[in-house]
């Protein structure tokens, strides 16, 4: 006869495993959603912040738009270049220490270096911030959905996946409700940092161009979290079973080396992307040297971040009477961050401008810009909580099929179809945040089940992250796209207005890539996640 499980005296008769799997949902939820507030914060006050630290004043000219455009850019490909870094690095890290204590460090990351921003005086000093900042955010991502996946039975993986996914919008609504606040009590704010005995100089920057300063400083608020996780939440018990069994000692520190030079390459990919060539080259020679770079930088990227999986299960296979492939694994870090990378780069390189768009269409009034992002948030809870139920319900591949054409269709209807603010506008940003976002609910139910325990939080961590070096790569080109077309432009007989409906609608093309790739992933659907 089976003994019954251990009772916690604090969950008033719940089972302590099933207390357990509340605490840790409950941690990686609120991590996730400060998570999506942290990617939203730039999305909405990005623009102003650079408009403020440039000096353009409130009107810029369409030259200055795309001077804004291109550092708007490259600060989002900095940030996602720190979160694939971060993603390998934490991952690493979650396989080395436990999930748990390797989540306290990256939140305590990403929250303190986000709120330092708020103190920037030039628009690189916000790109060193969030760099280190994304750090944290890359690691609490895979570190989470690791925890998350391995505490819950294998029936609630659906829908623990469309949670992962709402959570991080419902963080991402939630920056858009707090600006629509902070805009209304500006003033009286205001008023009472004076009375405060805050110097006038300091005040008149901190609420200047809509508070930017402030909601970064408001991004510090998530190193509370660590606290929480330290003392309330469980370890995993599949990991601890794997350090039971030694295989966690054979991550070894000196492989993070390889990370380090890893990160060299999605460097050199921001370089050839943003830097001013001569005047006497032509645009075959720049576009041949970019991609070039691009290449390079990849190819790095791919040997460093890999590295130390290759070398952990070398030494696993070493100990172990049967020998390890690690090839295998490879090819499933890179499928993983194909059809993650697909996702990102559609997602940063299209919908994320959308409330930068609102605001120029409305010149900054009616609060555009807030209001844009919460209907694109609203929808993306929606969409992450339905692609992930869809997912586990029909099959992994045809529902990721079936999510690109739909986040292709509903972006072009977004950028091409809209001339003008309003609810319109604001319906088919709904539905475009629904359709682009609902990947990071299905990816949080795929990705997991790729790996084994004892690499499930680097390899994932390697495929959700790594995709986001293609989407920095997609920023970049779409900050170039706007100030590379300044008229419109004619496409089979139809009208794109040039600037961000262009440039994004470009973008969102890559779906395409994301339809055929699909195919080359394997179904797991039915199957339990691997030990």
């Amino acid at each position: 006869m089976s003994r019954p499980e251990p009772r916690d005296p604090l969950s008033t008769g719940v089972p302590a495993r099933a207390a357990g799997r509340w605490m840790a949902l409950t941690a990686a939820l609120l991590g996730w959603m400060f998570d999506g507030a942290e990617m939203g914060l730039f999305s909405m006050v990005g623009r102003s912040a650079i408009q403020d630290l440039l000096e353009f004043g409130t009107t810029p000219t369409k030259d200055q738009e795309a001077e804004i455009g291109f550092y708007f850019g490259l600060v989002i490909a900095v940030f996602l270049v720190g979160a694939a870094t971060g993603g390998v690095l934490f991952g690493w890290l979650g396989d080395r220490i436990g999930r748990v204590r390797a989540m306290s460090l990256s939140v305590i990351t990403y929250a303190l270096f986000t709120g330092m921003c708020g103190f920037a005086g030039a628009p690189w000093q916000i790109a060193i911030l969030r760099f280190i900042a994304a750090l944290g955010m890359g690691g609490e991502w895979s570190l989470g959905v690791a925890l998350v996946m391995e505490v819950w039975p294998n029936r609630s993986r659906g829908l623990m996946a469309g949670l992962i996914g709402a959570a991080a919008n419902v963080g991402y609504l939630l920056v858009g409700v707090i600006g629509l606040g902070l805009a209304e009590v500006l003033v009286q704010l205001q008023e009472w940092l004076l009375a405060a005995g805050l110097r006038p100089t300091s005040v008149a920057s901190l609420v200047a161009f809509k508070g930017w300063r402030l909601m970064m400083l408001l991004g510090a608020a998530p190193a509370l979290l660590t606290f929480f996780f330290r003392l309330f939440v469980p370890e995993s018990e599949k990991w601890q079973s794997e350090r039971g069994k030694g295989s966690t000692s054979h991550w070894a520190s000196r492989d993070l080396w390889g990370v380090l030079i890893g990160a060299l390459g999605p460097g050199l990919i921001i370089v050839v992307w943003s830097v001013t060539w001569p005047a006497d080259w032509s645009t075959l020679q720049i576009t041949a040297v970019r991609l070039a770079g691009s290449a390079l930088g990849l190819a790095l990227a791919t040997c460093g971040y890999t590295y130390p999986v290759v070398r952990y299960l070398q030494r696993c296979s070493a100990d172990s009477s049967a020998p390890i492939a690690w090839q295998p694994t490879i090819r499933r870090m890179l499928l993983a961050a194909g059809l993650a990378g697909v996702a990102l780069l559609g997602t940063w390189g299209s919908t994320q401008w959308a409330p930068a768009w609102a605001s120029q269409l409305t010149k900054g009034e009616l609060q555009s810009r807030e209001w844009t992002q919460i209907y694109l948030a609203w929808g993306a809870c929606v969409g992450t909580i339905g692609a992930a139920l869809a997912g586990d319900r029909f099959g992994r591949r045809i529902t990721y099929c079936l999510l690109c054409i739909a986040a292709l269709s509903s972006a072009l209807w977004l950028f091409i179809g809209s001339q003008e603010y309003g609810n319109v506008f604001l319906a088919r940003a709904f539905l475009a945040g629904a359709c682009t976002a609902s990947f990071y609910g299905w990816l949080p139910l795929y990705l997991p089940e790729l790996f084994s325990t004892n690499i499930r939080a680097t390899g994932q961590g390697f495929g959700f992250n790594f995709g986001r070096i293609l989407a920095a790569v997609g920023a970049l080109q779409t900050g170039a796209l706007m100030g590379l077309f300044k008229e419109d432009q004619q496409v089979l007989g139809l009208t794109i207005p040039h600037g961000y409906p262009l440039a994004c609608s470009t973008m969102s093309l890559i779906y395409l890539v994301g339809m055929a790739l699909i195919w080359l992933a394997p179904e797991t659907r039915g199957k339990t996640l691997p030990d």
